[in-house]
């Protein structure tokens, strides 16, 4: 089973190049996904979290507000430092589990796209890295038109995460998606012929 590691940085497009690579094959394992099933209500990080950051960062539902615990954590770096100890742990165990899954179904190629995966020194998990590379100025234009944020509330959220000049250089592959969605998806599809089927195709 051959496991790519995808990563960039926040509002650099992931999500969209995950899209592309699941119709073309791959198998896609979301560590955001990982990281709110391990802090949902009754998991064990979930009480450890309530109990570091306390009950204001709840839902009526008692379930983890993200977004008020987002607040805390890109204000804070030693918050953030926090956090990663008490929810990576959990998340390494559900993502070898799932790995472990699908390696015994035969399943050929997985993606495990992670926004933390080189920061988070868990490059180990993966054969190799792609990084979806786009401009500080595209991310911060991006992050305000997606979360409705200020330019500076931006700009704290990048300064959280390994710039994406610096990303891009462990990379094996690097996606540029400053274009649009179209050139992004046959650059993906360009990729996946050559490093995956093979075929010797170029963008």
């Amino acid at each position: 089973m051959r496991i790519i590691g995808l990563t960039g940085g926040i509002a650099s497009g992931k999500s969209i190049v995950a899209r592309i690579l699941e119709r073309l094959g791959g198998v896609v394992i979301d560590a955001d996904q990982l990281a709110r099933e391990v802090v949902a209500p009754g998991e064990p990080a979930y009480k450890a979290v309530v109990a570091q950051f306390g009950e204001g960062i709840l839902n009526p539902d008692r379930t983890i507000n993200r977004r008020a615990l987002g607040k805390i954590i890109f204000a804070d770096p030693l918050a953030r430092i926090s956090l990663e100890r008490l929810t990576h742990p959990a998340i390494a165990v559900l993502a070898e589990r799932k790995l472990a899954a699908l390696r015994e179904a035969g399943t050929p190629v997985v993606i495990y796209m992670a926004p933390l995966l080189i920061e988070a020194g868990v490059t180990s998990r993966v054969d190799e890295v792609w990084v979806v590379y786009v401009d500080q100025e595209t991310q911060v234009m991006r992050l305000i038109q997606r979360d409705g944020i200020d330019r500076a509330q931006a700009l704290q959220r990048l300064a959280a995460q390994m710039p994406m000049e610096e990303k891009r250089k462990n990379g094996k592959i690097v996606i540029d998606n400053r274009g649009t969605p179209e050139e992004t998806e046959r650059q993906v599809w360009d990729i996946w012929k050559r490093e995956i089927e093979g075929l010797g195709v170029r963008g």
